[in-house]
């Protein structure tokens, strides 16, 4: 049996399966696709495969279905990552240009990529170990009531309404604002409680109360800032795809409910030269995950933040992998403007 016949045949069987949930005979084969050779060479092809551990027999039908070892070869002998079509490409572009703020930009990016891949899509918040002060703003609402809000560079906006101890002007709220500005403008995220040490105890008597507790609130807000944030779009998917996994849907969804693992895979991944990672089933070192396969890339600066999809292993990963790392690339731009 020849090695580049071997690949083709082992295409078709997972590019049929993937297709048509059924097993695949080579009868099936021989019909759909132009392997130039006869039915009793492709059966004897396939039982080299079969050897291999490349496909196997689920139950007493006549067919073969691929194993995570041979959605691996496959997904590996994927030399290109085909570009999405000229729609599709628009169809993002549009979506996420129409977004107000990184809120926004990363719930239309969830939600987009889940409707490409027919998956459960994941994205991290862009991670804001790097980023800085922006802006600081207090706004006056009521005598004993401010609303803090901090900006980072990474486009992250956190904002937080102060009761204080007691009434404070416009003028006093202002030093507040510049002795802060003054000591954080530009600051890292993760040296802001140390660059606001000192702060409060520098302010005049009067509104020295104040500025602690307005200093306390933009602390807890530069800590929410540095945590690790996930969104989930298309759980739903799954449900459709019950059929797929070898016990039930329940793990897959327990793992996905815990966060921290999903992060915690996400940030274990390593990319190839494609710049995407696939994990397929038993490759998940989750046990809930032994039946998905899970297909993932980074995006913003350094790619330190990551978005991806989770889906049963029988899973269209040309399509898949085309559709994460063109929404890598389209969020990327939009949170570099």
């Amino acid at each position: 049996m020849s090695e580049p016949r071997r690949l083709e045949v082992l295409r078709a069987i997972v590019e049929d399966y993937v297709h048509s949930r059924e097993p695949v005979g080579s009868k099936a084969l021989v019909d759909r696709h132009r392997l130039g050779v006869s039915s009793a060479t492709i059966r004897n092809d396939m039982a080299v495969l079969e050897e291999e551990g490349l496909i196997a027999a689920p139950h007493t039908s006549s067919g073969r279905i691929p194993t995570d070892k041979g959605y691996r070869l496959f997904v590996d002998r994927i030399s290109e990552v085909k570009p999405l079509s000229a729609a599709e490409k628009k169809a993002i572009q549009t979506l996420l240009e129409g977004a107000e703020d990184v809120d926004d930009v990363m719930d239309r990016t969830v939600r987009l990529l889940a409707q490409l891949t027919n998956q459960v899509a994941v994205v991290q918040f862009p991670r804001v170990g790097g980023a800085s002060v922006r802006h600081i703003e207090f706004v006056l609402l009521a005598p004993q009531q401010v609303l803090v809000v901090l900006i980072a560079t990474n486009g992250t906006v956190q904002q937080r309404i102060v009761r204080l101890p007691s009434d404070i002007q416009e003028g006093g709220l202002a030093e507040i604002k510049q002795r802060v500005l003054s000591a954080v403008s530009g600051a890292k995220l993760e040296a802001l409680p140390s660059d606001l040490g000192s702060v409060a105890s520098q302010l005049p008597p009067g509104i020295r109360a104040h500025g602690s507790t307005i200093v306390k609130a933009l602390e807890q807000l530069a800590g929410l800032g540095r945590e690790d944030r996930m969104l989930l779009a298309g759980t739903a998917n799954l449900a459709r795809s019950t059929g797929d996994f070898p016990l039930s849907i329940g793990p897959v969804l327990e793992a996905l409910e815990e966060q921290v693992v999903m992060l915690r895979l996400l940030s274990e991944m390593e990319y190839d030269a494609r710049g995407i990672s696939v994990r397929i089933g038993s490759e998940n070192p989750y046990g809930g995950l032994s039946g998905a396969s899970v297909v993932a890339t980074g995006y913003g600066p350094d790619a330190g933040a990551k978005l991806g999809v989770l889906g049963p292993t029988r899973m269209d990963y040309p399509t898949t992998m085309a559709a994460v790392r063109a929404v890598a690339r389209y969020l990327s731009r939009i949170l570099d403007e």
